[in-house]
């Protein structure tokens, strides 16, 4: 009779009774409504034109890695149910890489009432617990199709840092990793739940140890981007941005960073470096030939006119913080601006 119990108890440890699969298949079904798709800018430097996201209000805020993917005017989301709508960039951390996207409803105004997570809800696990990571991991989903489901383990929470093999990555603070193969091309926005449905965490971007040149499936506990999240959606996020259509004062010097970018010929080229000038801030700042600006002061650069317009808004003694792509690494760089005013 103990025999015949113990080998009870191990089959439910390996397979779900009908009841638990049940309700696994309708916590599946909640949460795939609230994972979106979404697709924009592509094609530079064969880098994949779509990502995924997950909505957290009712009128269509979504939270996703900030990445090339949104640098585009038609940035296009598409629903669990295959509704398409356009939608914008609220605001973006790149110290956290997060952004926070909102859907357009449209013309019609029609008003949403979309299946979301509650933030306030999302909770911090422990080593050891089961998870499930959904995404549109390889374009898996265009329309209504279901994005992917994986299924995994929590096997470690640390710190995404370069000193301890990653790529110069700006997000260095706690990260779950997966014992999943979660982070993969259009991965990058997804979401983290325990198996009851509960919101743990938003799956990032593809990273790999430099030393074992192994890839880090891993996702930023929504508990450390909550509070940023709702700033955003509220409007009360602080960033470093600065009017650019007002009236340049007429005794403005320019800066000059030394920076030679790619001719400008189409609507919106991309902010690839084509040369640096000797002994200007970019070359002693550490900026190289062929790197592509995505950010500068926080701000995501969308074109070499941007670029240019954002460092045309510095003055003397600022400092610029520039993050770039670089091959297949995202580099910080700062350089103390140091030019003078003419009389």
């Amino acid at each position: 009779m103990r025999f015949a119990t113990l080998v009870f108890l191990a089959c439910c440890l390996l397979f779900d009774s009908p009841a638990i699969a049940q309700d696994r298949q309708t916590v599946i079904r909640d949460t795939s409504a609230r994972v979106v798709k979404i697709f924009g800018a592509g094609g530079i430097q064969k880098l994949h034109s779509y990502c995924s996201g997950f909505l957290v209000s009712k009128q269509g805020h979504v939270v996703t890695v900030w990445s090339h993917v949104l640098d585009t005017d038609s940035l296009s989301i598409v629903l669990d149910d295959g509704r398409r709508f356009e939608a914008k960039v609220l605001g973006a951390e790149p110290q956290l890489d997060l952004a926070v996207l909102k859907v357009d409803p449209g013309i019609d105004g029609l008003e949403l009432n979309l299946p979301c997570f509650d933030l306030k809800q999302a909770i911090d696990v422990t080593v050891g617990t089961r998870v499930m990571g959904f995404s549109n991991m390889f374009k898996v989903a265009v329309g209504d199709e279901p994005v992917s489901v994986l299924h995994g383990v929590i096997a470690a929470r640390t710190r995404l840092s370069a000193r301890r093999g990653a790529f110069n990555f700006p997000y260095q603070g706690p990260v779950y990793v997966v014992d999943a193969i979660t982070n993969n091309p259009g991965a990058g926005g997804g979401v983290l739940i325990t198996r009851s449905g509960r919101l743990i965490g938003m799956i990032g971007k593809e990273v790999r140890n430099k030393h074992s040149n192994t890839w880090i499936n891993y996702a930023v506990p929504v508990t450390e981007i909550r509070e940023p999240i709702e700033q955003i959606i509220s409007g009360n996020y602080e960033t470093q941005r600065r009017e650019t259509d007002e009236e340049t004062p007429g005794n403005y010097k320019p800066v000059d960073l030394g920076l030679v970018m790619v001719p400008d010929v189409i609507f919106r080229t991309p902010a690839f470096v084509d040369s640096i000038i000797a002994d200007s801030l970019a070359d002693k700042a550490g900026l190289m030939p062929e790197d592509l600006v995505l950010f500068v002061n926080d701000k995501l650069v969308q074109s070499v006119k941007m670029l240019a317009t954002e460092v045309g808004a510095l003055e003397k003694g600022d400092t610029v913080t520039m993050i770039v792509r670089r091959g297949e690494e995202l580099v910080t760089i700062q350089m103390k601006v140091d030019i003078e005013q003419r009389n």
